[in-house]
């Protein structure tokens, strides 16, 4: 018999249900009470409090961690038991902000809705920021230092201030937020619950399916990142593969293609051409008085680039633009980011990565890439490589955590056409694991499709997870 939601307001202490992990546990997570770290509509029902759990169960040392979450009730009498449980990508992105958007969402009109904070991220205790590497990357353009001996810095020095904090590094990982997923269900008593997932959380979702499938009923998974892929491996042939999607389309729907026809050729052209050739802007930081000839190089300006894929139709624009040499609109925002010292992962994202996919990159594969891809050499698209972990303190997760697995779970895979980060083939190849899995592709879209015209499609899974669905839009492709 399935369950409600049962959440009280008074500290609640329990036993996991052992039976149902693959871990045994030695402590008990606890229930506790706290204010609502975002406003949601206040027409609806919500619950917050903090999950604590070990900081790494791997240790019998007695620390633990607070992961915020909240709960946002469906207002209809009759809605359905299994609610939607959301947490965000990167790693490293808050979750907790995705309940204003529940509230106001189709999906909230049957079930209700989970938002679970990750730890060592947004509104977790303890969170893994810090001002260091931030610091350390502005100093860099600063003085015009090297940018990644500065940033090399920039990682020990963050991970020094962590560790002061009394904060293990070591204990966060996807292994353990699985583990925290997991101990929520059962500290929520959910006996059956729908995974919602972004890029790296889609990767996250599945390996809590991988612990457990017992309680999972379905996932919705957007531009995911498998568990079992490499992404360093994948990344530059990625964005180029996206690249040469938008290049096509500019070639075939441009209304100017006197002006974007040949942008594929005028692309690599120029980034061909100015190879590692320095570039200088006069920059004011803001607050500031006298202006500094700050050095920039291609890496920038593919950076712009990534920065623009979000809206991907202005971004034949702007690489038009960098291509004229228009370049100080652009950098100058570049700037203006990276001089209020927000540039840079967090500690939980470099944690993340390292344990998840430094320990298993293979660098020849990496040295292949630029020979495919010469004109991207020295650029690192993410921004957790594997020099910074060689100096960050982690434990690479379990090698069962990367292996593709069966599963006949029912999931709804989407992706965007133009996804210059999990590119479609990451949804093929979990379609291809998960057979009653159903696969929607937005053609003029990039990474993170969401929005109000995924939601019909959300809602009609949900309901009827093992119903093909039907799309009666162009741009909108089921398969």
């Amino acid at each position: 018999m399935k369950k409600t939601i049962l959440l009280t307001f008074a500290t609640v202490v329990f036993l996991p249900a052992i039976a149902r992990s693959q871990e045994k546990h030695t402590y008990q997570p606890v229930i506790e009470p706290c204010a609502c770290p975002v406003k949601v509509d206040s027409s609806f029902k919500t619950r917050c409090a903090n999950l604590i759990v070990p900081e790494n169960r791997k240790k019998n040392n007695g620390k633990t961690i607070k992961l915020p979450f909240i709960v946002v009730e469906s207002k209809n009498p009759n809605k359905k038991k299994d609610p939607v449980l959301f947490t965000s990508g990167g790693p490293g992105s808050g979750s907790i902000g995705w309940a204003r958007g529940a509230a106001a969402s189709m999906v909230i009109k049957d079930r209700d809705c989970i938002a679970f904070e990750q730890r060592g991220a947004g509104y977790s205790i303890p969170g893994l920021d810090g001002p260091e590497l931030g610091a350390a990357i502005k100093e860099s353009y600063k003085k015009n230092l090297n940018k990644d001996s500065m940033v090399i810095e920039g990682v020990k020095q963050l991970r020094k201030g962590l560790e002061a904090r009394g904060i293990d590094l070591s204990g966060y990982n996807t292994d353990e937020t699985v583990s925290d997923i997991h101990d929520l269900l059962s500290a929520l008593h959910i006996d059956s619950v729908n995974l919602m997932g972004i890029s790296y959380s889609g990767g996250l979702m599945q390996a809590v399916l991988q612990r457990d499938p017992s309680r999972i009923r379905t996932l919705i998974l957007d531009s995911p990142l498998p568990t079992f892929v490499p992404i360093d491996e994948d990344e530059p042939a990625n964005f180029n593969e996206a690249l040469n999607i938008l290049f096509e389309h500019c070639a075939k729907d441009s209304t100017d293609k006197a002006l974007y026809g040949n942008l594929k050729s005028e692309f690599i052209q120029y980034f061909t051409a100015i190879g590692r050739t320095p570039f200088y802007i006069s920059y004011l930081e803001k607050g500031t008085t006298d202006s500094i000839r700050v050095q920039y190089t291609r890496n920038d300006l593919f950076e712009i680039i990534q920065n623009h894929f979000s809206n991907p139709s202005e971004t034949p624009y702007v690489i038009k633009e960098l291509i004229k040499g228009n370049h100080r609109e652009y950098v100058t925002q570049l700037l203006d980011g990276i001089f209020s010292g927000r540039r840079g992962p967090s500690g939980m994202r470099i944690s993340v990565y390292c344990a998840d996919q430094a320990a298993y990159h293979d660098k020849n594969v990496l040295k292949q890439l630029y020979n495919a891809y010469p004109y991207m050499e020295g650029y690192h698209i993410n921004d957790v490589y594997n020099a910074m972990c060689d100096c960050w303190a982690y434990t690479p997760i379990n090698p069962t955590t990367k292996q593709p697995f069966y599963s006949p779970k029912p999931a709804l895979l989407v992706d965007g056409e133009m996804d210059n980060a999990c590119r479609p083939l990451y949804i093929d190849r979990i379609h291809h694991y998960m057979p009653n899995s159903q696969r929607l592709l937005f053609t003029h879209r990039s990474h993170g499709v969401g929005g109000r015209e995924l939601q019909p499609f959300m809602v009609h899974f949900l309901d009827h997870p093992y119903e093909r669905l039907v799309s009666d839009k162009k741009d909108i492709i089921v398969y």
